[in-house]
């Protein structure tokens, strides 16, 4: 008989939900880079196939849908991991591919140790893709928000934690729907030493995440037309669950630490509880409760380590942090900038002197002023006012310190160049006071002759 995991040990204490986040310091030599990112797929017109179908976003089922693509991955030696005997994911070492609800396709990294790293796994994942995609007749987008299609006609994948946020989303927000099915994103998760090294850059990375909503916007589009905003894959989280999202105030306040940041999550409404290979709705209960044993979706059950850790991937706020931090702030993009984040954050985060720098940039701004960069940058980008400037100044700032601390790193590739190459895109974006999304804006309005449907040849990975 195998042997109990302690994960699935029932928890009496909450002192070990902190634990939890204590464990996930490192010594420095030890940081990593972990890098996800999310695509739209979308299905490519062929000749002799029904027209309508052209762009449209593939389904789960059938000889073009998105179970057939991860079993086209599988020969690249990935190794499936089924639901109730439904492929949904796809794991290689420490690495996997997942499915967000509507199909947008995920790869989720494996920790590296610097960015050459990392765009070389994001190159080799992308041709794996492709090699499987291309016979299917399937094309893969990087934006924050889907172009073209309404929400009704997005498809859902077969997943059973869906299922309960799908029915639970409504209740709490307008736009929680679109957040799960028409939005993608890329973000890394990067390491801390110590409590107090995490306090630090959990604070940095929140007050700077506008900055970096603002280099990587890139939803301008609703349904086929212009929305109002820059990154409108942004916007949505400010009404998908109040609940769980947003800028966290209390990180900055006197005392943050791991404790602080678990009764956070304890006040942060369950969604499920994973038993059995089943999926149990609980959306709404409280995880105190659950502690005590008296949930009222599973009465005298207590929670796992395995609970907790799926419980901390509920809340969804621009920084989120469980054994690391996840820089949350980012719209999708192409393959690129796809190795830009991890670079800005890496440069701003895995330095000292660029972390006491970037604190410098910060240490002063209000609460009231976190969150007018947060609620301005969806719809203003660089334009945004802030104090005497605007936030081009900001980011551009931000960008100078990251790119000294990427110097003082000093990881060179075959060819003897730094990371730093990989911030040349959004030097450009910032220099130039224009978004990926104006950019897109201006193509719209001239040569696309307004329509979206460019963007998919032209931006398709």
């Amino acid at each position: 008989m195998q042997a109990r995991s302690s994960k699935d040990e029932p928890i009496h204490d909450r002192h070990v939900l902190a634990d939890v986040l204590a464990q996930g310091g490192k010594p420095r030599a030890d940081w990593r880079i972990g890098t996800e990112h999310e695509k739209f797929g979308f299905l490519q017109h062929r000749p002799g196939d029904d027209p309508a179908l052209a762009l449209r976003p593939p389904g789960y089922d059938g000889e073009r849908g998105i179970g057939a693509l991860l079993r086209g991955l599988m020969a690249h030696d990935w190794q499936g991991v089924e639901e109730n005997d439904v492929l949904i994911a796809l794991t290689r070492e420490s690495a996997s591919v997942t499915l967000e609800p509507a199909g947008q396709l995920e790869l989720s990294g494996a920790p590296l140790e610097n960015i050459h790293q990392t765009c070389c796994e994001t190159m080799r994942h992308l041709e794996e893709v492709r090699a499987a995609a291309e016979p299917l007749g399937i094309g893969f987008l990087g934006m924050g928000f889907q172009p073209k299609w309404r929400r009704e006609d997005m498809p859902w994948m077969p997943k059973g934690r869906y299922r309960i946020m799908r029915n639970y989303m409504p209740k709490v927000g307008s736009l929680g729907l679109d957040m799960m099915t028409r939005t993608c994103t890329v973000q890394v998760n990067l390491d801390y030493g110590s409590e107090a090294d995490m306090v630090k850059k959990f604070r940095v990375s929140l007050a700077l995440q506008p900055v970096a909503t603002a280099l990587f916007a890139d939803s301008p589009f609703t349904e086929g037309k212009p929305n109002g905003f820059l990154s409108y894959r942004s916007h949505i989280w400010t009404d998908t669950d109040p609940d769980r999202t947003g800028m966290l105030d209390f990180v900055f306040e006197d005392g943050f630490g791991y404790e602080r940041y678990v009764d956070y999550l304890l006040d942060v409404p369950m969604y499920f509880v994973y038993r059995d290979g089943h999926y149990h709705d609980v959306a709404g209960q409280s995880f105190r409760d659950f502690l005590a044993g008296r949930l009222p979706g599973m009465p005298g059950e207590l929670p796992t380590l395995r609970d907790w850790n799926d419980h901390m991937t509920t809340a969804f706020p621009e920084v989120r942090l469980k054994s690391y931090l996840e820089m949350r702030g980012a719209d999708g993009g192409p393959w690129n900038r796809l190795c830009a984040l991890p670079a800005f954050w890496t440069g701003l985060l895995y330095d000292d002197a660029a972390l006491d720098a970037a604190w410098d940039l910060v240490r002063d701004f209000t609460p009231a002023e976190r969150h007018a960069l947060r609620d301005g940058v969806p719809r203003h980008g660089f334009k945004l006012p802030f104090r005497d400037a605007t936030l081009r100044e900001l980011a551009l700032e931000a960008l100078k310190v990251s790119r000294a601390g990427l110097v003082r790193r000093a990881r060179h590739n075959a060819q003897g160049a730094d990371e730093t190459v990989f911030l040349d895109p959004l030097f450009e974006f910032a220099l130039a006071n224009q978004t990926p999304a104006e950019r897109k804006l201006d193509l719209f309005h001239g040569p696309w002759g307004g329509s979206v449907d460019p963007v998919f040849s032209q931006f398709a990975y």
